[in-house]
């Protein structure tokens, strides 16, 4: 059981995709609630990198965790991979006992093949496929092998973590139907898990502020209000730890399964659960849209 401060105290999470962005103010976030985290992903410093040829690895990740006030492990796992996916689950069942909390699927690896500005016809087919495999059947792979150990207990939840939760076209066929796919996955585990008390979401951040982001900008994150100059879009991003306390939040309610099967954003539940961002601030995206985009972009 939980106290006030790490009401997440004893519970075991694992965080598909933690090596950075969303994936890693999730893992930090959860751990600051008192979870110990298995932090996963291909980026390590025993050798091993995604294609965005960034620094940031599982180990950075769940060296946070640990200081946030969890228990933080990293472990390098290429999620496409069925048999390292079913090694891993092999672990933490080992190692935790059986105990399984919160699943939460946040691999993408989709950047280096999202192409922009083409229609479907004109696009690299075996580049798309590359991108579903990738963001999507990743997530089959894990839940496939993870939820058994939810199951086993009777409780838990599962986070499908997305990029919108509208049925606006996104833009690029592969990253809209990657992107729509996965709140789909949300909404097909809840019924499957309703009957066993786990809880399934699909869950959006707004304009991230994630590592590679403020590097485009030439920003840090303590100042990350200088990029407003370049974007007056940027003036209602969010922090990585934003989503990551929409998730923990999401992880200490224990009236959760209210929410199966829905789509959320981390604007919507800050004000439900009372938490705010790293900087005291609640950014509104929906808000910013329905006022600064709408008019020209249509809604959200």
């Amino acid at each position: 059981m939980g106290s006030p401060d790490k009401p997440l105290a004893g519970q075991v999470a694992l965080v598909a995709g933690g090596t950075r962005g969303g994936g890693r103010g999730i893992s930090v976030e959860l751990g600051a609630a008192g979870a110990t985290v298995y932090v996963t992903g291909r980026s390590s410093r025993d050798g091993g990198a995604s294609d965005l040829n960034r620094p940031e690895t599982v180990e950075e990740t769940a060296d946070a965790v640990t200081a946030a006030g969890g228990v933080g492990i990293a472990v390098r796992v290429d999620h496409s991979d069925s048999a390292q996916v079913r090694e891993l689950v092999a672990r933490i069942d080992a190692e935790q006992g059986g105990r399984l909390d919160v699943l939460v699927n946040c691999v993408w690896g989709g950047d280096p093949l999202t192409e922009w500005g083409r229609a479907l016809w004109e696009m690299d087919l075996d580049q798309g496929l590359r991108l579903l495999r990738r963001a999507v059947e990743t997530h089959v792979i894990t839940s496939h092998h993870a939820l058994p150990l939810l199951v086993a207990r009777g409780r838990g939840l599962v986070v499908e973590v997305t990029d919108g939760n509208t049925a606006r076209y996104r833009g690029s066929f592969f990253y809209d139907l990657a992107k729509a796919s996965v709140i789909r996955l949300a909404v097909a585990q809840a019924e499957e898990l309703r009957p066993h008390g786990v809880t399934a979401v699909a869950l959006t951040p707004g304009f991230l502020r994630s590592e590679a982001v403020l590097d485009h900008f030439g920003v840090t994150e303590a100042a990350w209000r200088d990029g407003v100059a370049q974007d007056v879009d940027f003036a209602a991003s969010e922090s990585p730890a934003y989503l990551g306390r929409a998730v923990a939040a999401l992880a200490a309610d224990p009236s959760v399964q209210d929410l199966t099967g829905r789509s959320l954003a981390t604007w919507d539940l800050a004000p439900r659960y009372g938490f705010t961002d790293a900087d005291g601030s609640r950014p509104d995206w929906a808000a910013h849209w329905h006022t600064h985009l709408e008019a020209k972009l249509g809604p959200l």
